[in-house]
């Protein structure tokens, strides 16, 4: 409880017979009364801190009641910060204590993004959710649907800002408005301050790689331990860009020479022929529950692929100077990671005009009104685009 903040008893007398026991809180320098329903029949029989004698009929029965209304409106006094002036909201929370009438906790925002993220079941999706209610409670702990309003987001998005990137940021505030969509959805909420906020988007840098470039990085005598991510990164180009979550998963190929998986992302069903070169591949890092070893020997494919991706970076000319024999890098691709190699699979694909629809297709982009899960789409496209893709590398 602050020190501008103080709730005592008081009595105050009746037209009739007798005295009503009020509480008095005192903050800002101001006093709110509130008459509870207890009533005393000689003021000698009260004490403000003692209550009530045992000379006043029922004397347990009241002291019991006061006592109650008085540790709950002190216990909310101390968690409670007043407003400057007069605070509508802790008059209007010690009335309804007082009265017995205590209005239910006001849900946060926070509050709500938890119920939506148990909606959901990919775990990428609940991570990045769990992120933006960790921005949330650092910026506004206590906000609700009706206090962030267009000025809250703009204030939010000035405040990541400082330390973040435009498409950063903007993940955390297309979350927040997923969140405001599902409460309105629900009927939690008619409130909805995307009306006039635009969320800010910035294109970001091709993400792949040339032909000549890939040939490079497919052929270049990396450093022994460097090895098994540059094959790695391979093998997701030669497997149309698969996801790594979903490729360290992998446990079999079908008798047809195929991999077939639900996607991590989407819990969409994907089958891709394993041609030549990913068989190579694979066979050289055959796993014992799975079909790779990469969960032979790190406990999560994060773990990995944090190190796949940093190696990536690295590959290129190495010289040592000095007595020590400190490394000097020269880097042939300082941006790369493995996601470059789906975005350099569908660069491939399109120069060789291979149509959207199967490239879309063959990545898994989906389609709001197809229906049909992907298996269904003519598989040999797919099959092809991926043979020719791979065949204008090699050639």
């Amino acid at each position: 409880m602050g020190t501008s903040m103080n709730a005592v008893l008081s009595l105050r007398k009746n037209k009739g017979e007798g005295y009503t026991v009020r509480v008095i809180l005192s903050y800002n320098q101001r006093k709110l009364a509130v008459s509870t329903n207890v009533f005393v029949m000689n003021a000698a029989h009260f004490n403000k801190n003692l209550f009530l004698s045992k000379d006043e009929p029922d004397y347990k029965i009241k002291n019991l009641k006061l006592g109650t209304i008085i540790c709950k409106v002190r216990r909310f006094l101390l968690d409670y910060a007043p407003r400057p002036g007069k605070d509508s909201f802790l008059e209007d929370q010690v009335i309804s204590i007082v009265k017995g009438k205590e209005k239910e906790e006001i849900k946060k925002f926070v509050d709500y993004i938890d119920e939506y993220i148990a909606l959901k079941s990919n775990d990428g999706t609940k991570s990045v959710y769990e992120q933006t209610k960790r921005k949330i409670l650092l910026f506004d702990p206590d906000c609700t649907f009706d206090s962030m309003d267009r000025k809250w987001l703009t204030e939010f998005e000035k405040w990541m800002a400082q330390t973040m990137k435009i498409n950063a940021y903007a993940i955390h505030l297309r979350n927040i408005r997923a969140v405001f969509n599902y409460a309105i959805d629900e009927e939690i909420t008619t409130l909805y301050p995307f009306r006039k906020f635009k969320i800010k988007h910035e294109e970001t840098r091709k993400r792949c790689l040339t032909v000549d470039q890939l040939r490079m990085l497919r052929d270049y005598p990396v450093e022994e331990y460097q090895e098994k991510y540059r094959d790695m990164f391979m093998l997701m180009f030669y497997l149309i860009g698969i996801n790594a979550a979903d490729l360290f998963k992998l446990t079999d190929i079908t008798p047809d020479g195929r991999i077939e998986y639900y996607r991590a992302k989407t819990h969409r069903l994907y089958s891709i022929k394993v041609e030549s070169e990913a068989m190579e591949i694979i066979n050289k890092y055959k796993g014992r529950k799975y079909l790779l070893n990469i969960l032979d020997e790190y406990s999560n494919y994060k773990d990995f692929l944090h190190h796949m991706n940093d190696e990536l970076k690295k590959i290129g000319k190495v010289e040592r100077r000095g007595r020590g024999g400190t490394k000097i890098l020269s880097p042939l691709f300082p941006d790369l990671s493995s996601y470059w190699s789906r975005h350099t699979w569908a660069t491939f694909a399109a120069e060789l005009d291979i149509s959207k629809e199967t490239i879309g297709k063959a990545l898994g982009h989906a389609d709001s009104s197809v229906t049909d899960i992907y298996i269904n789409f003519d598989q040999n496209k797919i099959d092809d685009a991926n043979r020719r893709v791979i065949d204008y590398l090699n050639n």
